[in-house]
């Protein structure tokens, strides 16, 4: 029996996905306070242009989180009540809420247990008559199939819309994610890679899409509205749908400016823990993420090990407590969508349908990753680790 009452533990708590913050962001901050501009202004503009760029992308829009983006990209792209959406059975509930948020219905496919990203196999296989898109996820950094995805798409005229909470720095083919669909939808929540505190962007292929986005995004007024208190005078403007309040403000987009500058850093540092832990951690009986494939770039967003009780002589969540105790914060990266009750009983989702999404969602524990790791964070995570399971 693994014992863990005697761990040693930290004098002070390793935070789960603590952003690194650097003293150029406190600067922004400051100066947005000081300038009385603190909502959706010229900072916003700049960090949607500055994403566009690094994503190679023609239109960016910025709003308040990747579930916002997720919702008014399933808008623009026209989906209507009765359209069923294929995403994947293991993600985070924001996924599967903005299909339903949308008024479209979710159908869920099971994943490739060696990557967790969407099969494309269980994908095609679930395409009905009344299919109209297809909703991938970059689970954990890792590019999704995504020449398979998109010829899947091309037979069947779906929309693709990409989920690339964990996926900013990631590409696939030498290409970003978020740039192969119709749409792509990030997130600047504090754990990301590119931590705003909250945020999101939509990318997307079509200026027309773009627009649309920005209306929905505030409220359905007309695009003046975003400047009607500008020092250009005031605009007046007309609302021409109902809209959602889902702007993002300067004070987010004064963090993400600096945080995005930083962004190939961060992703270098997060590659050495990577490959520390990797190394490290390679003869202790758990599965370890797989490497990645030819020709991609994962995003090293979660560092994930899948914790198998027959072989381990622990359970996972028997090992979430003990990292616990030794004071270092983990992560769940996810128990699969059907486990949750309000799924069952909306929809009927049954775990046993989807098993290796539900295998994985019952073992998998993701350890600390963040750039703003230091050497001894990093030590004490590994040392942990080897103490409960050796």
């Amino acid at each position: 029996m693994v014992q863990t009452t005697s761990l040693k533990r930290r004098e002070r708590f390793l935070v789960f996905g603590a952003p690194a913050i650097g003293p150029e962001e406190i600067a922004e901050v400051t100066e947005c306070l000081r300038s009385g501009w603190l909502g959706t202004g010229p900072k916003v503009a700049r960090f949607e242009e500055e994403f566009g760029r690094y994503q190679q992308a023609p239109h960016a829009v910025a709003v308040n989180s990747c579930t916002a983006a997720l919702h008014l990209a399933m808008l623009a792209a026209g989906l209507a009540p009765g359209d069923e959406v294929i995403t994947t059975a293991l993600t985070f509930c924001a996924t599967v809420n903005a299909i339903v948020h949308a008024g479209a219905t979710p159908v869920l496919a099971d994943i490739d247990p060696a990557t967790m990203n969407l099969d494309p196999r269980d994908v095609e296989a679930r395409i009905t008559d009344r299919t109209r898109a297809i909703l991938p996820v970059h689970f954990a950094g890792r590019p999704c199939p995504m020449d398979d995805l998109m010829a899947i798409a091309r037979r069947h005229e779906l929309k693709v819309i990409e989920d690339c909470a964990h996926a900013i720095e990631t590409r696939y083919h030498g290409r970003p994610a978020g740039t192969f669909g119709d749409f792509g939808c990030f997130s600047f929540y504090v754990t990301k890679n590119v931590a705003c505190g909250e945020g999101g962007m939509v990318l997307t292929q079509m200026e027309e899409d773009a627009a649309r986005i920005k209306v929905l995004a505030l409220h359905g007024m007309s695009k003046d509205a975003w400047q009607r208190f500008s020092d250009d005078g005031y605009k007046h403007y007309f609302v021409t749908e109902c809209g959602f309040k889902y702007n993002m403000m300067d004070l987010q987009a004064a963090i993400g400016l600096h945080q995005l500058r930083r962004v190939e850093a961060n992703w270098r540092r997060r590659r050495e823990i990577w490959r520390c832990y990797d190394k490290q951690l390679r003869d202790l009986p758990v599965t370890l993420p797989a490497a990645a494939a030819e020709n991609t770039r994962h995003g090293r967003h979660l560092y994930t090990v899948l914790i198998d009780e027959a072989a381990c002589g622990i359970g996972r969540d028997r090992f979430l407590e003990a990292m616990t105790r030794a004071n270092i914060g983990v992560g769940v990266h996810y128990l699969s969508i059907p486990e949750h009750p309000y799924y069952q009983q909306r929809f009927g989702w049954r775990p046993p349908a989807y098993p290796h999404a539900r295998r994985i969602g019952l073992q998998t524990v993701s350890l600390p990753l963040s750039a703003g790791l230091t050497e001894g964070d990093v030590a004490d995570v590994i040392a942990a680790v080897r103490r409960i399971l050796n």
